[in-house]
């Protein structure tokens, strides 16, 4: 006989499903425990070149508080149900909202969304795991506090509790989100409360000012992993400056990379340029300002050059597009503008474009608002390009050297188009590193599509790290294999932390490839 349920839990029955469901429900309040295909439907759908069921929840449960998120892990752990929690499950290109394995429950924390604390003259916040960017957005403008968001992109959706345990990266001076994050509260799975930093002294007010408190200190341990699940943060926020000062470096050439990496570079580690520098190529840029590769090729395979040369002149965009910003008075912006454009000058080449000769024209326009904290979802042009709603996003890291960039892009871009794929890709300068992010968009209407596109992403993960690169973040079909690269010892001490905080192995197994 079939069962009622879309999948059941690794090795539990039905009979011991419903017994749980119903404990759920009693916790929760029924509306609060979702079973049915209509119901789960929203938390089904990846992107990913995988089929679907793979992913499959076998329900979805949502807390509104922590003592309920308690009562969740209490539940999972009598009955041996996996859990996997989010926060928005807006992780597309990673994994969205499904779970890494067929039958885990998705606790779904959106309903925990409150903006606890923000404080304006330290410039610090504390909020629960629901609270979206656009709500802290609207937040801040509500009581025009002067103070300045930091996002991924597109962001409005997204959250800085899932972004930052998940260690994404923003486009402001304070764009190392982890970095910017001050104090954590989880719920181990015995159901303890921990609090991380100063969070665990009685009666201290200084939660949000202090990261390291006494001892070890633990906030790092708890992203990308399984080991408890996040229902408060803290994190810095940055003072709005009096002149914020976008701006534009077109680069005619892809050959052009080597060379501008090498320029961004000293001034990125100087700090004359204080934020994480994009360097996007042509397809993203036409992408993100609502250009279809159908508008100009209709025939399968990946784009042709003479294609991409022609989509950079109609739209006036660089084979690479340098996106920065300045921040501070005015005094500060003009001294450190002048040095900028005193390195082009020497450089002799690269045109420089500013928000007042830009205007309100995309991708400049949203690449401005990413810069000056302003939320938006522009970029899911991006999905339109190929269309067919297939995305993996792959993110190699290495020292922030142009010789790394060119190698890098070529090796990219070749294994793509072996596949038919096009290479729609950015760097992303941090101070000593680069993102090299690639979005490998495919049709996943097509199975024979979506077949290359999964081989791609595999080959892409193997080629690159015979040449010592590896991926920071990955989505959840591939996250069993990245765990390898990073080799044994490594898995062997997350195995063994694994095994000391969650016996029974409830919290999302196979997360970062780790498990009991």
């Amino acid at each position: 006989m079939a069962s009622k349920y879309l999948a059941l839990p690794k090795g539990v029955s039905e009979a011991r499903f419903d017994a749980a469901i119903k404990k759920f429900s009693a916790a929760l309040g029924k509306d609060n425990v979702l079973t049915s295909a209509e119901h789960l439907q929203p938390y089904t759908k990846v992107m990913m070149a995988v089929d679907a069921a793979q992913h499959t929840p076998s329900a979805v449960v949502m807390a509104t508080t922590v003592e309920q998120v308690q009562a969740v892990v209490k539940i999972c752990n009598e009955y041996k149900i996996p859990v996997w929690s989010i926060s928005t499950g807006r992780n597309f290109g990673y994994g969205s909202a499904a779970p890494v394995e067929r039958g885990q429950i998705v606790l779904d924390l959106k309903k925990m969304n409150k903006i606890i604390h923000i404080d304006p003259e330290l410039c610090t916040a504390l909020v629960e795991p629901g609270v979206t960017y656009q709500m802290l957005y609207d937040y801040i403008e509500e009581h025009k506090l002067p103070l300045m968001l930091s996002f991924s992109a597109p962001s409005a959706i997204a959250g800085p509790v899932g972004n930052t345990m998940d260690r994404g990266v923003g486009y402001t001076p304070y764009g190392e989100h982890f970095l910017m994050q001050c104090g954590m509260e989880l719920v181990l799975a015995n159901g303890d409360v921990l609090r991380t930093g100063m969070g665990g002294v009685k009666g201290s007010n200084s939660w949000q000012v202090f990261k390291w408190g006494y001892g070890p200190t633990l906030d790092g341990m708890f992203t990308q992993a399984n080991y408890g699940i996040c229902t408060k943060m803290g994190f810095w926020l940055m003072p709005k400056p009096p002149v914020f000062k976008p701006f534009e470096i077109k680069f005619d050439n892809e050959a052009d990379i080597s060379e501008i990496v090498e320029l961004l570079r000293p001034l990125r580690i100087a700090n004359v340029i204080p934020n994480a520098v994009v360097i996007a190529g042509t397809l993203w840029e036409a992408a993100t300002c609502n250009t279809r590769r159908a508008d100009y090729i209709t025939t399968p395979g990946h784009t042709p050059d003479h294609i991409i040369k022609q989509i950079q002149k109609d739209k006036d965009l660089g084979a690479w597009n340098v996106y920065a910003a300045l921040y501070g008075t005015q005094e500060q912006v003009d001294v450190n503008w002048k040095i900028i454009t005193d390195v082009l000058k020497q450089a002799g080449k690269g045109r420089i474009v500013t928000k007042e000769e830009a205007g309100d024209r995309q991708p400049f326009k949203y690449r401005s608002q990413l810069m000056s904290g302003v939320p938006n979802l522009q970029e899911f042009g991006l999905y339109n390009w190929r269309g067919g709603g297939g995305s993996m996003w792959f993110a190699p890291v290495s020292q922030a050297r142009g010789s790394e960039c060119d190698k890098q892009a070529k090796l990219a871009k070749t294994i793509l188009n072996k596949y038919g794929l096009d290479y729609v890709g950015e760097f992303i300068v941090g101070w000593r590193d680069m993102h090299h992010v690639i979005d490998v968009l495919y049709d996943r209407t097509s199975e024979e599509e979506t077949k290359r596109a999964h081989d791609c992403f595999a080959e892409l993960l193997d080629e690159f790290e015979k040449h010592g690169y590896a991926v920071y973040r990955v989505n959840t079909a591939f996250q069993e294999r990245v765990a390898n690269s990073y080799g044994q010892v490594k898995r062997d001490v997350e195995r063994k932390i694994k095994r000391a905080l969650d016996p029974n192995g409830i919290l999302a197994p196979g997360k970062s490839g780790i498990r009991i």
